[in-house]
């Protein structure tokens, strides 16, 4: 297992990037729980952030692309409106530890 972060580096409710290993990630922290994906939309293959940490909607109840609106489900990365709906962000496993966010796979 890998630490990303310590679970204080992301606000509650929030989001936040990473550059990890080789790979572009964030995490967000909603209702008690971190959800941590591949920084990559399923429709263009780019990054859903244009500004740094900003991966959600205006009320923080979505992730939200930046480049063309795509809205996804926080807890299960499924697109529920925009050009990729039904397609899924790429799940990254994790857990909370000790006050730190670990990885479970890479």
């Amino acid at each position: 297992m890998l630490t990303l972060c310590s679970l204080n580096d992301i606000p509650e409710p929030g989001s936040k990037g990473f550059k990890f290993q080789d790979k572009s990630l964030f995490a967000v922290r909603a209702r008690g729980e971190v959800f941590v994906y591949q920084n990559s939309c399923p429709h263009l293959g780019i990054e859903l952030n244009w500004q740094e940490d900003q991966f959600l909607d205006y009320d923080d109840s979505l992730i939200q692309c930046a480049t063309h609106g795509a809205l996804f489900i926080i807890e299960s990365g499924e697109c529920i409106a925009g050009p990729c709906h039904g397609k899924t962000l790429i799940k990254v496993g994790s857990k909370i530890e000790n006050g730190y966010v670990v990885l479970t796979e890479e």
